[in-house]
């Protein structure tokens, strides 16, 4: 009865790192990375109507760095 309770834990144990490592190997995909980033900075890139062009292109490069820091790519 005693080893079957310890085979229990150990499968449960087990389980559970896997999932773990599983869930962490998808979570850091690229593609997840990146899905993250534009979903984070997508409000930046909306253009209000009574935003001057000049300010709109702060805003873009604003945005455009804040992605590029996200996605972990060195800027220059």
């Amino acid at each position: 009865m005693n080893n079957f309770r310890i085979a229990k834990i150990i499968v449960v144990f087990s389980s559970l790192f896997y999932l773990s490592i599983s869930f962490l190997r998808n979570y850091n995909s690229p593609e997840n990375i990146e899905k993250r980033c534009i979903l984070k900075f997508e409000k930046d890139f909306k253009n209000n109507l009574e935003t001057s062009h000049e300010e709109w292109n702060e805003i873009l490069d604003l945005a455009d760095n804040n992605y590029l820091k996200c996605m972990g790519i060195s800027q220059y």
